[in-house]
This record gives C-alpha cells, structure tokens and sequence, in this order.
C-alpha cells in the first residue's frame, strides 16, 4: 500500500510539471540555429550525465538508469525512475548588436531502468527529445504600390518554426563476465516539424498571408554498446572503464503538407509530398575513473558523419540534388564528481550531496552557410540532493554557454540552463521469506 502511495505521489508530481513545458514551446522562443536540418540536436543520457558534460558513455552507477549506453542496463539492482524539466533563457545578439531575449522549458527525459537479474540482466526504456525546432525570425521591408508615384507600404515578413524528433527506446543489457557488458537498444524516431512564413502588412488593402509547411517523420534504428571495467588498477579501491556505442543510420519516412490562407484559415495547396531522410550513424566513446567511491572523471567523444545525409525532401540548408552546409558533427567533454560520503549512507546531508562540473565543446551539424564554422561552448555544473526515502535523489543541472558569433549574416547565443530531475530507486521482485 504504501509503495503504491509511494508512486502516485511522484506520478502526480511528474503530472504537475508536464504542463509547463507546453507553455514555453507555443512561443516558439529558440535559437535561430534550430531552423537548419533537422533542428537541434538533444541528448538525455542521465541527469548525472548532463551534469559531467553530456556524455556518460563510460558512466554507471546503481543509483541512476543511465542511458548514454545500453550495456550499462545490466547493472542494475534497483529499479530506476527519472523525470525531469529543462528551462533555458537565451540572449541572441546580432552583427549591428540587436538584441532579443528568449526563453522556454521542455520535457527532458521519462527514463526506466528495470533489473531482470540484479547486476546481470537488465532493461531499459526511454522517451526524450531527439532533436528541437523552435525559432522565430522577423524582418521588415517595403512594397511598391504605386511605382509611378513611389508609394509603398510596411510589411513585416515573420518565419517560424516548432516541433523536432522524440526517440522512443527499448532495449537489454547483460553482463557475461565481471568486466565485461553488452547492451543493445531498439530506438524508435517520431515527431512533426512545422513551420511558417507570416506576412503583415500596414496598409488595410492588403490581407494578411500565412503559409505554414508541416512534416511529419517516423524511422527505426538500433543502438549497440560495451563497457569494459578494470577493478584495481591504481589502487584498491578505484574503477576505470572504457566504453563505446554505435547508433546505426535511420531511414526516416516523412509526408510534408502545405498550407496557404488568409490569417488562420488556411487551405491545403496539392497533395501531400512523401519522402524519405537517411540520419548518419552516431558514433561514441568514453572512458571513467572512480576512486572510493567518492571521486569520479569521465571523457567522451562523439561523432556523426553528416555529409552522408540524404533527404527526398527539402531542408534550410539542404537541397536534394545540390550542395549542402551540412557537415560532420564533432562533440567533446568531461567532467568530474565529487561525493564526499561515497556509499555511507550515515554521512551528514551535506557530505551525501554530489558536487559536478563539466564542459563540452559541440561542432553544428548544419550551419547557415557552407564557410561558417558554428560551435556550441558550454560550462554545466550540478548537484545531486538526497530525499528522505532511501534511493530518491533531486538532480540540479546548470549550463552556462555561448554559440556563433557576430559575423555578417550569423548571431551570437548566450545561453543559461536549469533542469530539474526526480531519480527514484526501489527495490522491487523481492520474494518475501517468514522466519
């Protein structure tokens, strides 16, 4: 009775933040690098993760699911609940230094780590963004109306964009021997992107336009990992791992719609366009060191060939059949954790909190032009609170960064992040024994 209890309360709590991301996303609030391609990029692999940089393809831990890699599935021995919200502000800056400040929340991650044999066999499942859409760009001009007398009215021309791709995973991690895991993952991608073209005009002669493209997008790919973990290689009590994964090409199937009107009441133009994108590989590795129990380093590297991109249908900065700005995605990281009490659980609050710190350097996959080189630099720190009841912690992640710069036809993003995450553990498949 209580478990259930237990469960409701932190569904309910789960409940009462999903409404907030809703609001932030009608907005459309978003860097404008999130028009080109397939949007922005986004990875959950654990709170604890995000905290260290991102990556987390060589970190486990039995207090998180963590999901930078499959194989860490096998070492659970609780069974692992994570939700969590991601707010961002953002101040863009432009070549004449026009200014525009932002902001926006999101849905993380829902994360599940279930222990089929405790520290053997394991499964995981995941919902969390894959990419992100969400920009709003105004310009202004003037049309001739009368070229015999110059007469001209103001339009405002405003592009807009929101929605992205959501993966959907599923999959087991097994541990054959006690250095040695494997895991493998079916990820499913799905989502819709739609986006816009508003124009205004000052005169009342002219009706208001909206032209509005919508795509919709499905694909399946699989995802395969290792960890090697090496006990006792510098002293008695520390752990190294290395680790690596590999996301193979998705076959994306996309019908795209257009729509044109007067205001909101638009009209279907044609048919609806079908076609299909091939996403590049995803291609990670990392290494962790852990001392004690208490400290903790992890580096990582990812790569994503996506100069192999193809795509029936049209993209900001890609044509089929043409050159494209798309280009190969390098990202970088590290961090480093300190838990002053390692596993005592009898420690002080203040000795069972994690402290985190990390950075990473991410290359854009699809700049605005072909010569621009666009590189997202961030600082991400965190701490991770213990609950009351035993295996419940609340994460704090923040980022601090900046991407672009204030080149002719670019801008320059600061940008400040919070997430805020609930990692719940239980342990659950316990046969009762009476004495």
């Amino acid at each position: 009775m209580h478990r259930r209890l237990y469960w409701s309360n932190c569904a309910l709590c789960i409940g009462l933040l999903l409404p907030l991301p809703v609001i932030g996303q009608t907005a459309d609030d978003g860097s404008v690098y999130s028009r080109y391609g397939i949007g922005e990029l986004r990875s959950s692999g654990s709170s604890r993760a995000m905290a260290l940089g991102g990556g987390g393809t060589a970190l486990w831990s039995p207090q998180y699911a963590s999901f930078g890699n499959p194989a860490s599935w096998s070492q659970h021995v609780l069974v692992h609940a994570a939700a969590g919200v991601r707010f961002e502000g953002l101040q863009t800056t432009d070549a004449t230094n026009g200014r525009k400040l932002l902001r926006s929340g999101a849905l993380d991650a829902l994360q599940f780590g279930i222990p089929l044999k405790s520290n053997q066999l394991g499964m995981g499942i995941s919902f969390e963004p894959f990419s992100r859409m969400n920009y709003a760009v105004t310009t202004q001009g003037s049309l001739i109306i009368d070229p015999r007398t110059g007469t001209a009215t103001i339009y405002r021309l405003r592009h807009g964009g929101s929605g992205g791709l959501q993966r959907l995973r599923a999959g087991i991690g097994v541990r054959p021997s006690s250095w040695l895991t494997l895991g493998i993952s079916a990820d499913y991608l799905f989502g819709i992107t739609e986006e816009t073209r508003r124009t205004t005009f000052a005169s009342v002669a002219y009706a208001e336009t909206n032209i509005s493209t919508s795509t919709r997008m499905r694909g399946v790919t699989t995802t395969v990992g290792t960890i090697v973990r090496l006990t006792e290689v510098f002293g008695d009590r520390d752990r190294l791992s290395f680790a690596g994964s590999v996301t193979l090409p998705a076959t994306i199937h996309a019908n795209r719609a257009l729509t044109l009107g007067e205001s909101l009441n638009r009209d279907t133009l044609g048919t609806k366009i079908t076609g299909d994108m091939t996403l590049p590989s995803r291609i990670q590795a990392g290494a962790s060191y852990s001392i004690d129990d208490r400290w903790t380093t992890t580096a990582d590297l990812l790569y994503e060939p996506w100069e192999s991109f193809e795509s029936d249908l049209a993209l900001a900065g890609y044509a089929p059949g043409k050159s494209s700005t798309l280009r190969n995605r390098v990202r970088y990281s590290g961090g480093l954790e300190l838990l002053p009490a390692g596993t005592n659980q009898l420690e002080p609050y203040l000795a069972r909190i994690a402290y985190r710190l990390g950075f990473y350097v991410d290359g854009l996959y699809a700049p605005p032009t072909s010569t621009a080189d666009i590189n997202t630099r961030a600082l991400t720190a965190g701490l991770s609170l213990p609950a009351l009841r035993p295996g419940t912690r609340i994460d704090l992640t923040f980022q601090l960064g900046t991407r672009g710069s204030h080149a002719p036809g670019l801008v320059r993003d600061r940008f400040l992040g919070l997430s805020i995450t609930v990692n719940v553990g239980e342990r659950w498949f316990v046969k009762r024994r009476l004495g």
